[in-house]
């Protein structure tokens, strides 16, 4: 995917890493670069074309793919995290997590995906996690949301292929944006650096993109038993 010249749409781009994203695609040279939230008067970046979208609510979508039918590069990355557990914790939280990374994006990628095939192909890039791997009791409505997610853009790889859309998926551990605000500041990944990374992986057409070692060494470990992800857990032995 050549970046330089394409025409980009970012969701959750009035802040954050979204907000970084569209800033590195102008950067580039992007043509046009779509800055989405649920208030486009947010969106506060120079340069970008704000544009309202809630991607939990499908008349929202629709009128957002009807705003922009040009678009080359979709970048899937608005996100929530309600810190939520799965057996004590808030349903309607959880269903929110769900809503949010996996309908709601999937509902995005069925918006656009024609759209790329008329423009002639195009790439999409994904916002996952490391936490699409590695599953914590504090962010369980996040990680279920965000492996659902993982599924879903292994599977929209393979059915978008023949219409010349390549799909990217970035996994990161935690940045300094406000999403991790509650998480100690050791460790905290730069956001510039990692859409800097995300968009080099998109330009090299490459499936996955692993932001930080410890989700190397995340996904690394996938390939062995348990023990080696949830050390704590004791998990018995074949009989």
């Amino acid at each position: 995917m050549d970046i330089k010249n394409s025409t980009a749409l970012v969701t959750g781009a009035n802040r954050g890493f979204g907000r970084h994203l569209a800033a590195q695609l102008l950067v580039r040279g992007a043509a046009k670069v779509y800055a989405t939230a649920r208030d486009p008067s947010t969106v506060d970046l120079p340069g970008v074309v704000p544009l309202r979208l809630d991607i939990t609510d499908q008349a929202s979508v629709a009128e957002a793919a009807r705003a922009a039918p040009d678009v080359t590069l979709l970048i899937n990355n608005a996100g929530i995290s309600t810190r939520v557990g799965l057996v004590k914790g808030d349903l309607a939280d959880i269903k929110r997590e769900m809503d949010t990374h996996f309908f709601g994006t999937l509902a995005v990628t069925r918006a656009f995906a024609p759209i790329l095939a008329r423009n002639g192909g195009g790439a999409i890039l994904n916002v996952l996690s490391v936490l699409s791997w590695i599953h914590h009791p504090d962010y369980g409505g996040y990680c279920a949301a965000k492996a659902a997610e993982w599924a879903m853009t292994n599977v929209i790889r393979q059915e978008l292929s023949p219409a010349g859309i390549e799909v990217t998926a970035l996994h990161v551990g935690y940045m300094d944006t406000d999403m991790a605000e509650d998480v100690a500041p050791a460790g905290k990944l730069d956001p510039a650096a990692v859409a800097a990374a995300a968009l080099d992986g998109v330009q090299a057409r490459a499936p996955e993109v692993l932001v930080g070692d410890r989700t190397r060494q995340v996904k690394a470990a996938l390939s062995g038993g348990l023990d080696l992800l949830y050390p704590d857990v004791a998990v018995a032995s074949p009989r």
